[in-house]
């Protein structure tokens, strides 16, 4: 009889936790020791080496969620994108990336190629045809993010796949915004996937590292390199990640659920520009989110009228934060222009169609009801103080 594919709260919950043989409790224990013995002992144990105990249980955890063969936990999501990206590249090679990118991968890029040797091409759009173009003779990775930050551009990732294969390169994606419960990118063919743990994964705004899933053939490389860059996680993260990971599928349900709802509001709303969130039939990439998401995320951006003062909106809502990151139980709004993307610079900011009003809104695990009552009375607050303004 075929075995049972488990379900993704079970597999949040329960694959890859740690027996505490001890005194049976109902959680993994955690080895807080940096220390192990190294005679007679089937594997020799040390955290830059990324195979403590905690660290190996919750691998296999995210290789789970991600249906992969084999994974890695870094010390951030920058961590892992900068292992992920350089450990198939040499002075010479060249990497093609999607012109939508996070801001802190651009940066990577845009700073530290060139010292190295490897040249670089960001595609003019997101279509195949867009991606193929930039192709060259020396060209070892296709580098992708779907949905992207912070406009939720979506890329075709069956597309991508065998484009790669086509030309034998390696494709990696940065799968942050989606998460393992709504996106797995290697059923599409996808080959290494990245993720900001700091976000979905560990999802309480307490968390910072990061993740990468991918066969064991593509692992080896990015392990040697990992083990001589140190990115690392401690264990006491580890183990705090592996206790948020448990409650990702329920919670990411509810922000996808939040997320649909506040997008249609925001999109009916006189107030309101744009929307930006595929799970909208008004998104231009919305049937192919449809044929590659199961969820839409809870992730969206928008723009306020232009007469309106973005800055002042934030600052009049009561209980969504104005904040950094993204993906916690709480809703958040913040500035690309002004955070994630402010190493971008402006010239590139507005190549890429991101406004410096441009809010990003990560929906949390609230009420509906409420959320949508604190962006009313922001629009009430800001809405009245500008018919003030321009009072003679």
């Amino acid at each position: 009889m075929k075995k049972r594919e488990l379900g993704i709260n079970t597999i949040c919950t329960h694959t890859g936790e740690l027996k505490d043989t001890s005194f049976n409790g109902a959680v993994s224990p955690l080895h807080m020791s940096t220390s192990y013995a190294f005679e007679d002992v089937d594997k020799k144990r040390y955290p830059r080496y990324f195979n403590t105990p905690n660290q190996e249980a919750l691998s296999i955890k995210i290789a789970a969620l991600e249906h992969a063969e084999t994974a890695m936990i870094f010390g951030s999501g920058m961590a892992a994108v900068s292992t992920g990206i350089l450990a198939f590249l040499s002075s010479g090679d060249h990497v093609v990336l999607q012109n939508m990118l996070y801001g802190g991968t651009y940066n990577l890029v845009t700073t530290q190629f060139d010292k190295m040797g490897v040249s670089y091409s960001f595609t003019d759009g997101l279509s195949i045809v867009d991606f193929e173009d930039k192709i060259r003779e020396n060209t070892k990775i296709i580098y992708i993010e779907t949905p992207s930050n912070p406009l939720l551009t979506i890329t075709d990732l069956d597309g991508i796949s065998k484009l790669a294969k086509k030309y034998g390169l390696i494709s990696i994606i940065d799968n942050t915004f989606a998460s393992p419960v709504n996106q797995n990118p290697i059923d599409f063919g996808i080959d290494v996937v990245i993720h900001s743990a700091t976000k979905y994964m560990g999802g309480h705004s307490d968390i910072c590292a990061g993740a990468i899933a991918t066969s064991k053939a593509l692992m080896e490389p990015i392990f040697q390199l990992a083990i001589n860059l140190g990115g690392s996680l401690s264990d006491y993260t580890v183990w705090l990640l592996e206790r948020s990971i448990k409650t990702m599928g329920i919670r990411v349900k509810t922000q996808n659920e939040n997320a649909m709802c506040l997008a249609t509001y925001l999109e009916n709303h006189s107030l309101v520009k744009k929307v930006y969130y595929p799970g909208l039939t008004s998104h231009e990439d919305h049937e192919l989110a449809k044929k590659q998401m199961s969820g839409f995320g809870g992730m969206m951006s928008f723009e306020l009228e232009e007469t309106l003062d973005a800055a002042a909106f934030r600052k009049a809502l009561n209980f969504i934060k104005s904040s950094m990151s993204l993906a916690g139980v709480e809703s958040t709004v913040l500035s690309p222009a002004m955070t994630s993307h402010a190493l971008m610079g402006a010239e590139e900011r507005a190549k890429q169609g991101i406004a410096d009003g441009l809010i990003r809104f990560s929906l949390g695990i609230e009420d509906k009801e409420d959320l949508i009552a604190d962006m009313e009375q922001a629009f009430e607050k800001i809405s009245k103080n500008e018919m003030a303004i321009s009072t003679p």
